[in-house]
């Protein structure tokens, strides 16, 4: 499973979601594009409830388009939470266009 992990965004959510598109999202289809990439996991920063519609939109369009290829979004801290939410999706063929929230 390929990662791409953004570790700061604006606190607005228009804004975070503009500067993830602005900034990130051509990197991921990107990634997207090589033929070893089955799996693509967007890390993202925590962020307040209202970022929620963008990340899970961004999520499913992106798992959408890319289809066969497997894409989920993760939020949360670096930490053990994070990590076993991303060694569950590095094996698990049937999940794509999800939003987890990790909590620590």
């Amino acid at each position: 499973m390929r990662r791409i992990e953004v570790a700061r965004l604006p606190l607005g959510a228009l804004d975070a979601a503009n500067a993830f598109m602005a900034f990130h999202l051509e990197a991921a289809r990107v990634l997207l594009g090589h033929d070893d990439c089955t799996a693509l996991a967007i890390v993202l920063p925590p962020a307040p409830h209202d970022h929620r519609d963008w990340r899970l939109t961004l999520a499913r369009d992106l798992a959408r388009e890319a289809t066969p290829k497997r894409v989920n979004v993760v939020a949360g801290v670096p930490g053990e939470a994070r990590a076993a939410s991303l060694r569950f999706l590095s094996d698990a063929p049937g999940v794509t266009g999800q939003y987890l929230v990790c909590h620590e």
